[in-house]
């Protein structure tokens, strides 16, 4: 089921993609140095940071993947929405102010930074794993957000996927080199009111369409298979603790180590603004994720026939709903969506490979002009891999990014929390914790019969929040010291 050519739906979404380019432009003449390109000058309003936080924090995930999910088995999915509604409130009340207090403190730019500042660790040890792992896990996120792409425009206008690819990849990789931090922010603000327009407004017309909820809950009823119209699934004590909620609820925990959210933090203006970004990005979160699980069962209701791909339910529901330029514009939002996030993993490696790379391990002097020259190649460089892997893929974008935000989350989390929140951690205890939770996750990945024991999410956070904590009461004394 693909789209075929509607040019009221092509003229939308080319205008919205020259806004995009046209914010990269005006931001690139504001660009002075590394660190207008990687955090803005730290001069981010609480608005403008809530809600670019939030808008690269969900991905193509949020209007293709959860969608996608609560097609194919109803509302159980509905535990990962409360889960990352409690994850979100967590990072922002726990990390974001000392992590914003912190890094200007140490003057650091990126995560690496802080983490080999805070410890002193002139083996570099710390920069060159948090390094691998940033790379490692955001090639394939990135990926994930270019086959994104390439669905979309498949869903939309028939458009080969490959090609689909090609110009996701390209747009996403011109505005984000061109402008750095200050057009992936403003670009995530447009992004982030899209997207929330699209979660409320398209279930909200599919239940009008249908006849209203007694008539949705009708055809939801007659689904049968593994679909779900409640959120134990039937399931009691441990099958429904550890084979459904306990996995859908891990969803949380990887918001508090995802740096391409984290550097919002570190780029407010003021840690005093944190209760205000606090509440926005809360309000957002209230209106947006429920509406979002809602897409995909009002998509369950709507097509009598199974979907070939679930993951296009949002895009073919749109076209089927409404006429043609206001479906082009619920599109561009899910286009938002994935654009929002892989610009800022885009900006969070391109950093990393510069300042973490370039500066702070070779020592290479070279003025600011340079070093934005820099980390624009390094962006096309990042963008070509992620493209190749992308024309690889095989997965679905629920499974992509679930490996890639479980890494990310279990590597970062653990270890940032507590170094932020318990002075007794220690350099040995950092390290240990962000190798267990990137050890943890291949192993979880490749290895038959542990994901189906305890999901990926819960026990890989759970491996490196142990690591972090035991390896530092064990070092405590000895690096006190040795200091």
């Amino acid at each position: 089921m693909t789209g075929e050519m509607d040019y009221s739906l092509l003229i939308g979404i080319l205008l919205y993609l020259v806004v995009l380019l046209a914010i990269g432009f005006v931001a690139a003449r504001r660009m002075r140095g590394l660190d207008d390109f990687v955090l803005g000058g730290r001069r981010i309003g609480p608005l403008a940071a809530a809600v670019s936080e939030r808008a690269s924090g969900e991905s193509a995930w949020f209007l293709l993947g959860l969608p996608g999910a609560t097609y194919a088995v109803g509302f159980t999915e509905f535990w990962s929405v409360i889960g990352i509604a409690f994850g979100i409130f967590f990072s922002w009340t726990f990390i974001a102010e000392p992590l914003r207090r912190e890094t200007e403190r140490y003057g650091a730019l990126t995560i690496p930074d802080y983490f080999e500042a805070r410890y002193g660790d002139r083996s570099r040890s710390l920069r060159l794993v948090s390094m691998a792992i940033i790379i490692f896990f955001y090639t394939l996120y990135v990926a994930a957000q270019f086959v994104a792409g390439g669905k979309l425009l498949n869903a939309a206008f028939g458009l080969d996927a490959s090609w689909g690819l090609v110009i996701t990849a390209a747009v996403v990789m011109l505005y984000t080199m061109l402008g750095g931090f200050l057009a992936v922010v403003w670009t995530d603000v447009v992004q982030g009111i899209m997207m929330a327009v699209v979660s409320i407004v398209l279930p909200i017309v599919g239940i009008m369409k249908l006849g209203g909820p007694v008539v949705l809950v009708e055809h939801l009823q007659a689904i049968g298979g593994d679909f779900s119209l409640t959120m134990n699934a039937g399931k009691t004590g441990n099958a429904f603790v550890f084979g459904i909620m306990l996995g859908s609820l891990a969803w949380g925990f990887g918001y508090l180590g995802q740096p391409h959210l984290l550097t919002r933090y570190m780029a407010i203006k003021s840690p005093k603004q944190i209760r205000n970004g606090t509440m926005i990005a809360m309000v957002w979160v209230l209106i947006a994720y429920w509406g979002a699980a809602m897409i995909g069962i009002v998509g369950a209701g709507t097509f009598e026939t199974q979907l070939a791909d679930q993951e296009q339910v949002m895009p073919l529901l749109a076209k089927h709903l409404l006429p043609g330029w206001i479906a082009g514009l619920m599109l561009a939002g899910a286009i938002a969506a994935m654009m929002s996030t892989a610009d800022s993993q885009l900006l969070v490696v391109a950093s990393s490979v510069v300042e973490d790379v370039y500066v702070k391990l070779l020592r290479i002097k070279a003025n600011p002009a340079r070093l934005v020259l820099i980390s624009r190649i390094a962006t096309i460089g990042v963008s070509a891999v992620a493209l190749v892997l992308a024309f690889k893929n095989t997965d679905l974008i629920f499974n992509l990014v679930s490996y890639a935000w479980s890494g990310l989350g279990a590597s970062f989390g653990p270890p940032l929390l507590l170094s932020l929140r318990w002075r007794g951690t220690t350099f040995a205890g950092v390290l240990t914790g962000m190798l267990a939770g990137s050890i943890s996750n291949v192993i979880w990945k490749i290895v038959p019969g542990l994901n189906d024991a305890v999901d990926l999410k819960f026990a890989t956070f759970v491996i490196a929040l142990a690591a972090t904590y035991f390896v530092s009461l064990a070092t405590s004394n000895r690096e006190r010291g040795s200091g």
